[in-house]
């Protein structure tokens, strides 16, 4: 299953962030908004692919967009911390017991999810 929204790393909250929300809560709520529809239509598996499609920075020129297009993202934010975003959006994720992960770079931002 292919989802055409851009991954979102789950940030590290405090307190604070209740009332005095910062740019990356705001970001990573509104993927979360959009994102629990589609988690909601998942059936309990033995276990998921998950790959992170990152989009590539506006900056980058066109040569090394099209030179780093689906090679590996070994950069910030952490693999982790993607997964903690795709997790939380499940109403359950006790029957999740098995998971192979990947982030790439891409044109644009896509999360793909595949039964294994």
């Amino acid at each position: 299953m292919e989802i055409e929204i851009a991954p979102v790393a789950k940030p590290r909250m405090t307190q604070r962030d209740r009332w005095a929300r910062r740019a990356c809560v705001l970001r990573y709520f509104a993927f979360r908004d959009a994102f629990r529809p589609v988690m909601a239509i998942l059936k309990p598996l033995e276990g998921y692919s998950i790959t992170f499609i990152v989009p590539m920075p506006m900056s980058w020129s066109k040569k090394q967009k099209i030179a780093m297009d689906g090679e590996p993202h070994m950069s910030r934010p952490d693999i982790d911390n993607f997964l903690k975003g795709v997790l939380d959006c499940l109403p359950e994720d006790k029957h999740i017991w098995k998971i192979q992960m990947e982030k790439r770079w891409g044109l644009t931002g896509r999360i793909l999810i595949n039964p294994i």
